[in-house]
């Protein structure tokens, strides 16, 4: 039997008993209109449009990459294309399936062309996992037509999927999920009969809880809807309070405003727990932050800029950790980012300290916006080119790896700024052997103390 997860026996079963079935199964979409966000991709004469009303896209397209984060209704939009166009909705994920199940569903989708004339659309995703054989193996179903591909990915498919697929495709970038789309989901969920039919009304404070602990994810904000109103129907209750909310989803609600003072105050305390080594108020405040619902890119580029500013040469494998953390949670998202955001945050807070980076780059900077400068000293200049000799540019200039110790006692800072000195290094951590560095070499340059 082919892996099929949309069956026409299961969608018989969803149509006759509709309150069988999830409220986010449900509240999917039956047509391209009823679609939350992506209205870049939705606009009349669109490729996802016409590909949808006229039958194929730009140039004659019929497979589509979906490439944006997870949550955000790529599922749902291969299923919409399929039910518009009358086709059957096979979906396989590149996470367990191999080169068999694919060949197994482009058999069945031949079968069902040549039988009966009905046309076949394969979401495949996560297809970045695919190998390059892999990836391969559906070149001739999308050559021949014989099923309508749509492939979903959160990684660049310019970087993780082969150009000869990529190039017989529709790309579509997807955005992520705005608080107003969610909104209108809810909206319609709360009223509309195949959802909840009015049995209860959501306050604004209810409403912004699943707005925070649904992260931009539709699925989940529904899940959240449809726990939180069987708790108050079962009490009798027709309003969905935030206490029975909070009971029914077992979280609390995060006092915190990302778009306000809050938003700013947490994640100014999370740094400032991070410089002063307080590991565990670090985390709580890191909590509250990923609880609030916040961008995980947000609290990754903070994390890369203390360990910059914060400890700097004291732990030089500070900035690649927070480097590597925002890399992985670039490709992950939530819920697993928040893993690798606590890694960092952890080795952050516990990693000796030292503003001497920070102080020296400010230092520099004052000078320069001073006026501070001067001409760059003849011998340091440019000498590769004709004419450069006879202004004497490069003359004189004593090339350091020709000397025994590798250091050649000559000036390089421009003559208004000879002696002076940015970086004080501390004897925290790594940083004590720069300390002995930068006085071994500054005695050795030689350089006259302003």
């Amino acid at each position: 039997m082919e892996p099929d997860l949309f069956t026409a026996a299961a969608e018989d079963r969803q149509e006759k008993d509709p309150s069988s079935s999830p409220l986010a199964v449900r509240m999917r979409p039956r047509t391209l209109d009823e679609v939350v966000g992506q209205q870049h991709l939705l606009r009349p004469g669109s490729p996802l449009r016409r590909l949808v009303e006229g039958g194929g896209g730009p140039a004659g397209a019929s497979s589509v990459f979906l490439w944006g984060p997870p949550g955000i209704g790529k599922t749902t939009l291969a299923y919409v294309v399929s039910k518009a166009t009358n086709k059957r909705f096979v979906e396989l994920s590149a996470i367990t399936a191999g080169v068999k199940e694919v060949r197994a569903v482009i058999d069945g989708a031949r079968r069902a062309l040549g039988g009966h004339g009905k046309e076949t659309v394969l979401f495949l995703d996560e297809i970045h996992r695919f190998s390059k054989a892999q990836q391969d193996s559906l070149l001739p179903a999308v050559e021949n037509r014989w099923v309508t591909l749509i492939a979903a990915t959160t990684e660049n498919p310019y970087f993780s999927v082969i150009s000869p697929l990529l190039s017989r495709s529709l790309l579509l970038t997807l955005e992520p999920l705005t608080d107003d789309d969610l909104r209108g989901l809810l909206k319609r969920a709360l009223t509309e009969e195949r959802g909840l039919g009015g049995a209860v009304t959501l306050p604004a404070e209810a409403e912004d809880h699943i707005l925070r602990i649904a992260g931009g994810d539709a699925r989940r904000a529904l899940t959240a809807l449809e726990a939180g109103a069987g708790s108050a129907l079962a009490k009798g209750e027709k309003e969905l309070t935030l206490q029975t909310l909070e009971e029914s989803v077992d979280r609390a609600a995060v006092k915190y405003d990302r778009a306000g003072d809050q938003h700013y105050d947490v994640a100014s305390a999370l740094i400032k727990s991070i410089r002063g080594s307080d590991v565990d108020a670090a985390l709580h405040y890191l909590a509250r932050m990923i609880e609030a619902g916040e961008d995980p890119r947000f609290i990754a580029r903070r994390l890369m800029i203390s360990a910059s500013e914060d400890i700097g040469l004291a732990d030089p494998t500070a900035l690649p950790t927070a480097v590597a953390a925002a890399q992985a949670v670039a490709m992950i998202g939530f819920p697993e980012a928040a893993l690798t955001l606590s890694h960092a945050t952890i080795a952050l807070a516990l990693a000796p300290k030292s503003n001497a980076a920070t102080t020296a780059i400010g230092a520099a900077l004052e000078d320069v916006r001073k006026g501070h400068a001067g001409p760059v000293p003849p011998h340091l200049r440019d000498g590769h080119y004709k004419g450069a000799a006879k202004l004497g540019h490069a003359q004189g200039y004593v090339y350091p790896h020709d000397l025994p110790e590798g250091i050649a006692a000559q000036e390089y800072a421009p003559e208004a700024l000879r002696g002076r000195e940015y970086y004080t290094p501390t004897r925290h951590g790594a940083e004590a052997r720069y300390a002995d560095a930068v006085e071994w070499t500054r005695k050795h340059l030689g350089r006259k103390r302003s």
